[in-house]
């Protein structure tokens, strides 16, 4: 049985004012500049905010992080439009990373063999040169792999091995990406 972080269902005031301020920033700094030239705008608030960003990397306006203090990213990476990072665990996007408008990293869930029902987390962590498409969603625990490709609408459950083509509901390999 994996191992997870486990936390209360009570999360602290500390993390939870972290999260209102965050989230006020978001609402009011972040969000309404939605011309690519604010980019370094956005980038800096996450900064600020613990965020760990490499260079030359783009980030839409609609993307909603949960916790930036939990996200480290490496260089050249984009996030497109309304991408959802729901990280209560970390979440680790390498270098030369396309993250397609509307997907959906999700670093927790909830312990249901448990009555309390505590929250669980296991980071996610997205190798170089991989590219994860619209809409798709990967969950908890799963590391995608080098140059890997997410199909469109996929559900990552499981670890995706170096340079493989995955797709579908659960996730299936279903070539291996050659590149040319």
């Amino acid at each position: 049985m994996r191992k997870y972080k486990k936390y209360s269902n009570k999360l602290s005031f500390k993390n939870k004012l972290a999260r209102f301020i965050w989230s006020s920033c978001w609402l009011i700094f972040f969000r309404p500049f939605n011309l690519p030239i604010f980019n370094f705008i956005r980038i800096f608030l996450l900064r600020i905010f613990g965020a760990k960003i490499g260079y030359g990397c783009k980030i839409q306006a609609t993307v909603k992080i949960w916790a930036p203090w939990n996200l480290e990213i490496g260089n050249l990476v984009a996030f497109g439009a309304n991408v959802l990072c729901y990280n209560p665990g970390k979440i680790i996007i390498r270098n030369k990373v396309a993250i397609s408008h509307g997907a959906h990293l999700c670093a927790a869930s909830h312990d249901y063999t448990k009555m309390s029902n505590p929250l669980a987390t296991k980071k996610i962590i997205i190798n170089d040169l991989s590219w994860i498409a619209s809409e798709a969603f990967i969950g908890m625990g799963v590391e995608i792999g080098e140059g890997s490709v997410v199909g469109a609408r996929s559900v990552v459950l499981k670890d995706i091995d170096a340079w493989s083509v995955v797709s579908g509901n659960p996730a299936k390999i279903i070539k291996k990406r050659i590149l040319q």
